[in-house]
């Protein structure tokens, strides 16, 4: 273990002295709490004499499957971003050569801010949540190179999670799959929850982790926060989100509760591994049951509430 630990301190001063020969590496840390990629702080000392964190990211096997080139996609993307002035991390460095590491990565801006699940005025949480992604939904996808998002509808696994319903999600959604689109295409976050939410003194600091962008539908990514903020505020919360962001964007939701269902299909077999423990997964259980629900309840015209 110490030989490894060894070897990566090696490969951090490498990745930064190939960044600038003049900086040093003071210290470096693995930060928890990433599912899809492999997240180290960097301490370095500048050829000023100030230091900086940084923040290293290595893809995972998943994603590279999935976009091998996922590295620089995220890299030219948060540059966009940035232009177009939404508060993302700064990218510093793009490694794509693999001669450090076995893959390519990304070396970005170590932002200051936490992720927020209990904010003193839920009430400004969401109002703020919905108008950045009103805001990423207004991004030019001009010139916008990004991989189509992979068909789970029509990829149907072997066994499906009938803790969660799964096989009547999927029978619903293969009945009416591809689902005509209404409104423009625009960019998607595509892994738009309060855990890729960064906060600082009341305000969205930033917000993390942006491999999973792709370009379509935005009910897309409007879904998955719905059940992110149902899960962590409760059914009204997530009305009320999505009138916060209706009122920004009034964007057609005729097939919104349909989305739903296809958010609702991301946790299968995945449940007990998001939540932090036994009671938090019934909860998140019950959560998943109330989302469906409501959304099957819109589609046979028995609800009105969006």
């Amino acid at each position: 273990m110490a030989n490894i630990f060894m070897n990566e301190n090696m490969q951090f001063e490498q990745l930064v002295r190939k960044m600038n020969p003049q900086n040093v590496l003071l210290r470096a840390w693995v930060l928890e709490g990433g599912f899809s990629a492999q997240v180290t702080a960097l301490e370095v000392q500048q050829p000023d004499g100030q230091t900086k964190k940084m923040i290293l990211r290595r893809h995972g096997e998943g994603d590279l499957k999935q976009n091998p080139n996922v590295a620089a996609d995220e890299f030219r993307l948060l540059q966009r971003l940035r232009s177009a002035g939404l508060a993302v991390p700064t990218p510093y460095y793009l490694d794509p050569s693999g001669e450090i590491f076995p893959t390519p990565c990304i070396v970005l801006e170590y932002i200051d801010g936490e992720s927020e699940f209990a904010p003193v005025d839920v009430t400004d949480c969401l109002r703020q949540i919905a108008t950045y992604l009103s805001r990423i939904h207004q991004v030019s996808t001009l010139d916008l190179s990004l991989p189509p998002k992979p068909d789970v509808i029509q990829q149907r696994p072997e066994k499906t999670d009938d803790s969660l319903d799964e096989g009547r999600i999927r029978d619903t959604l293969e009945a009416v799959w591809p689902l005509p689109q209404h409104n423009q295409s625009v960019l998607l976050h595509g892994d738009f929850w309060p855990g890729n939410i960064l906060w600082k003194n009341g305000q969205i600091a930033a917000v993390i982790d942006w491999e999973d962008a792709w370009i379509g539908d935005p009910l897309a990514d409007l879904a998955i926060i719905r059940l992110e903020i149902l899960w962590a505020f409760g059914i009204e919360a997530m009305f009320r989100l999505t009138e916060f962001y209706q009122s920004i964007n009034p964007i057609n939701v005729t097939n919104l509760p349909y989305w739903d269902l296809y958010a609702a299909l991301r946790p299968a077999f995945q449940l007990a591994e998001w939540a932090a423990d036994s009671s938090a997964e019934q909860a998140m259980r019950e959560g998943h049951r109330q989302f469906i629900t409501q959304a099957f309840a819109k589609l046979s015209g028995s609800s009105q509430e969006l």
